[in-house]
């Protein structure tokens, strides 16, 4: 082969790769293509040189790069798949070349050409990426001498380049677009929340202020025990939405923190004295064992009774009849661990990791009759933490639940750092 031929492809390989190293760095998919229009006329030396893509709407192939001269008009324009060389070539995914456009009837000069020229000769290859073709890359009328081998596969390389800088950035975009959404929905679940939690409030605490009333005044046994429904099943609701209000509240980062010292050994059986009518109506009895008398922790009161109640609902909930919950306290250095423990249903182990996901609900026959909204647990776990404090479970299925809550108790390291406590 003569030198000159030899110097020829080094320089044309030199500029493939630098043109190629370029593409990277480009963040603008249209800056991007149109150099790779510019770089494949170049390289082979042709009139024009186009980049279609396929349009789902309209099942056609659009132009999205080319000569400068006529972006306006070619954007606009579009080419049909069953008329067109460019059609085959992305339908094939092969490429095609064509020496002879006049006497090759695949070319139509109508549907082929909005570019400004008169087809003599073409190549176009497919855009691929990952296996799926997304356009195609042509060249029009190579100057001086007939396209070869050599053509098309620079015009491969650089299609290759195209394809997987337009599908990332495709991609990238939907992504972009797909956050926007979640975000608005977001906002909206959020709005629609405190405005129903609001709304809500006012006549259910009517509900349940003349239920409690009518429940006092009337001695009938008949209407009492309809009345006490009605105070349950309130009680259930105001629960609900006292859960997804404090939950959306943390969401948001507007959950407020009013610390006050709570004196371990007088807030648990407050807390457990509130759960006394549930365990009554089932039959199971409630015990502590604390440990550690005098043990203080600084925190919201209101805000972790929210959180050790709703650890103490899940267990009176998925207890059966006649069972056992107790509440054990251990001191640990710089910590108080607190234990909610039952010889209930117990949780399966393939649903373990997921229990503290909000509106999860463990989904079984022993579950499900229970019924609720999956939000008790995630709410603890919010309060919890919002108190550089940890929560975690262990369970066996069918033998009970140990849920655990780990906090800093007064004065102590843990105020600012929460080691990794398991068991």
């Amino acid at each position: 082969m003569p030198l000159v031929n030899s110097n020829e492809r080094l320089q044309k390989l030199e500029k493939l790769v630098s043109v190629c190293r370029s593409l990277g760095t480009s963040a603008d998919l249209e800056s991007l293509l149109q150099t790779v229009v510019t770089a494949s006329e170049d390289l082979t030396q042709s009139e024009v040189c186009a980049i279609l893509l396929y349009e789902e709407e309209t099942d056609l192939l659009r132009f999205v790069a080319g000569p400068v001269s006529r972006k306006q008009t070619s954007r606009r324009l579009r080419v049909p798949i069953d008329r067109s060389v460019a059609g085959l070539v992305y339908t094939q995914s092969k490429p095609a070349v064509i020496l002879d456009a006049s006497r090759d009837g695949r070319v139509r000069q109508d549907s082929e050409s909005p570019l400004g020229v008169i087809i003599q000769s073409m190549v176009a290859v497919p855009l691929v990426f990952r296996g799926e073709t997304i356009g195609v890359l042509e060249t029009f009328n190579k100057r001086g001498g007939a396209y070869n081998e050599e053509d098309v596969i620079i015009l491969e390389t650089l299609a290759a380049q195209a394809a997987v800088a337009t599908l990332s950035t495709l991609l990238m975009e939907e992504t972009e677009r797909a956050y926007e959404q979640v975000s608005e929905l977001e906002k909206m679940k959020s709005e629609f929340i405190a405005v129903a939690s609001h709304e809500l409030r006012t006549p259910l605490g009517l509900i349940l202020g003349h239920a409690t009333f009518l429940s006092d005044a009337i001695q009938d046994t008949t209407q009492h025990h309809q009345l006490e429904v009605i105070i349950r099943s309130a009680t259930r609701l105001k629960s609900i939405i006292e859960d997804l209000s404090n939950m959306n509240a943390y969401q948001q980062g507007k959950t407020t923190i009013r610390h006050r010292t709570i004196a371990i050994s007088d807030w648990i059986p407050r807390v457990s004295a509130a759960f006394e009518e549930m365990a009554r109506r089932k039959r199971i009895q409630i015990s502590t064992r604390l440990s550690g008398a005098s043990t203080t922790i600084e925190g919201d009161e209101e805000k972790l009774t929210i959180a050790l109640g709703n650890l103490l609902s899940n267990a009176l909930t998925f207890t059966n009849e006649n069972g056992h919950v107790l509440i054990a306290t251990e001191n640990i250095p710089g910590y108080v661990k607190i234990s909610v423990i039952d010889n209930g249903i117990g949780i399966p182990a393939k649903d373990l990791p997921r229990v503290f996901e909000r509106f999860y609900q463990v989904q079984s026959h022993l579950t499900r009759r229970h019924g609720g909204m999956g939000l008790g647990l995630s709410v603890a776990k919010a309060m919890v933490e919002l108190h550089n404090g940890q929560i975690w479970v262990e369970s066996v299925e069918g033998r009970g639940s140990n849920f655990s809550i780990l906090l800093p108790v007064k004065g102590g390291e843990g105020a600012t750092k929460t080691p990794a406590f398991t068991e």
